[in-house]
């Protein structure tokens, strides 16, 4: 009964101070401790009432409350009406969710036997410690995911060899509904851990605030208690989907109380169930985890009601983030440092970038069909990703005097060498056909192209004739025939190489003992 009077006492109180005092609302709402929202609806009903001040006589506090809360409980008794504790506790997960607004309405619907706000708090706070562990921690509806491994592997055959193969198990959680995704992948790897990470959020239909990772080799490249530094590729991930990264405290499982017990869980309800089986591939097994999975998240809970799937509808999967249009897509993040050469390595092959940059430290991006070079957050190059070893060259990221050299190609210097004539002709074409690749003989041939800023075209068309003649191959050779003017002798008068084998100075391997 007092929290009856003491809740129409206020209503009485309210109408008093605005329709016979004139108080403005936030006044009354000083005066009464109680809400401006609360006073506001309370003088919108009084006036859809009709009711004025003062009150009509013989309007006691029963048929006030009746008028005001027509679908309320309005008997009055002694007792107070008890909340459902545990329907307050998921309540409180909502976003925006509180103790104050939840007693309010708990007083609209028990306006004669309601708990005062303190009682209220109070009551609740006692009620909450005697549930299981996990519970004290409040966590909002979509605000956080927590991820870990199972300890236990599952062996797969391989059915052709029969060796055996350990699968690891992710385990995503989310906070609010304990709603559970489990699979199954070959390690524990950097690229298992994002890809693990992408299909969880496809399960869910959404993206957490935040994600609370254990301090894994794959996502944390170096732990610590206050500022622990996040994988590049983890990163990108964390970017693409626009969630927060927020690794577990060192030695700390309360951090990812969650994680541990929802690790647990899964090994007790599908881990262990499935240890008699055999398995002869990964997506064998990944069937027969999804098919537990949905029994798990179905399985009504102990001291809550409902189930995880429920509490998921219910709670988290309004809140969730929308996925992005696409999903991510696997990069690979390493740090390169550019050669004198302008070219990068990556699984035996290399690609060029910008000449300027050579000896600078860039960060190399590989996607399954691109390699992408970023300097300081810039991208400066991006290549197709050829998976044989080799090198793929922009002319671009070449220096001037290299794009020029490979300008040249075996018809443009047959080209040039038919101006000079027929005998240039026939050297330069001599060279390319017998190296094995044409490219091989491109400096020679320039070399000769080179002797034409110091000699006249007719000089070079003798050398090379006295060239071909003698079979003179090397740059310095014909150098030296232009230098000591060899090639302006008159053809008779120019030295015979060929000997005579006959000759009596010529000796044999018989004549040395």
């Amino acid at each position: 009964m007092a929290a009856k009077r003491t809740t129409m006492r206020k209503i009485r109180e309210i109408l008093r101070l605005r329709l016979e005092a004139d108080l403005s609302i936030r006044q009354i709402s000083n005066s009464t401790k109680v809400s401006v929202g609360k006073v506001q609806g309370l003088l919108a009903k009084a006036e859809a009432l009709g009711l004025g001040w003062p009150l009509p006589e013989g309007l006691d506090d029963t048929q006030l409350a009746a008028r005001f809360y027509p679908a309320a409980d309005t008997q009055a008794s002694g007792r107070f009406a008890q909340p459902d504790w545990s329907a307050v506790h998921q309540e409180l997960k909502r976003k925006g969710v509180t103790l104050q607004l939840l007693w309010e309405e708990y007083c609209q619907r028990f306006p004669n036997r309601c708990y005062s706000y303190s009682q209220y708090t109070e009551r609740y706070r006692q009620w909450r410690p005697k549930q299981k562990r996990s519970m004290r921690q409040i966590h909002r509806a979509g605000e956080k995911c927590f991820v870990d491994y199972c300890g236990p592997t599952l062996p797969i055959i391989d059915p052709t060899t029969g060796e055996i193969r350990q699968a690891a198990i992710f385990v995503g959680v989310l906070g609010a509904s304990s709603y559970t995704f489990a699979e199954a992948t070959w390690s524990q790897s950097l690229a298992d851990w994002l890809g693990s990470h992408s299909r969880m959020f496809a399960f869910f239909g959404g993206c957490p605030e935040l994600v609370i990772p254990d301090n894994l080799k794959s996502g944390v490249s170096r732990a610590c208690r206050y500022d622990p530094e996040i994988n590049p590729s983890y990163q990108q991930l964390a970017a693409h989907y626009q969630v927060a990264v927020l690794p577990a405290r060192p030695y700390k499982p309360q951090d990812k109380a969650k994680a541990e017990v929802g690790v647990q869980v899964v090994e007790r309800w599908i881990l262990a169930r499935l240890r008699r089986l055999s398995f002869f591939s990964l997506g064998e097994l990944n069937q027969a985890i999804r098919s537990l999975l949905v029994e798990l998240n179905e399985k009504p809970f102990k001291q809550l009601p409902g189930n995880r799937r429920q509490a998921f509808e219910q709670l988290d999967r309004p809140a969730l983030r929308p996925l992005p249009r696409q999903p991510y897509q696997y990069t690979e993040i390493k740090p390169v440092k550019a050669g004198c050469n302008y070219h990068v390595q990556f699984k035996d092959h290399h690609y060029s970038v910008p000449h300027p940059y050579v000896g600078e430290t860039l960060e190399l991006h590989a996607s399954d069909t691109q390699i992408r070079l970023y300097f300081r957050n810039r991208q400066i190059a991006c290549h197709p990703r050829k998976r044989h070893p080799g090198y793929t060259t922009l002319a671009e990221h070449m220096p001037q005097r290299h794009q020029q050299h490979q300008a040249w190609t075996p018809q443009r210097l047959q080209g040039w060498a038919k101006d000079i004539g027929p005998e240039t002709l026939a050297w330069i074409s001599r060279e390319l056909e017998r190296r094995e690749h044409p490219e091989q003989a491109y400096k020679v041939c320039l070399g000769l192209l080179s002797l034409s800023r110091e000699f006249s075209p007719t000089r070079l068309e003798a050398t090379c004739g006295v060239a071909n003649q003698a079979g003179l191959r090397q740059y310095r050779q014909l150098r030296s025939i232009l230098t000591s003017n060899r090639d302006q002798l008159p053809k008779q008068l120019a030295p015979h190489l060929n000997l005579p084998q006959d000759h009596e100075n010529v000796r044999g391997p018989n004549d040395f003992h």
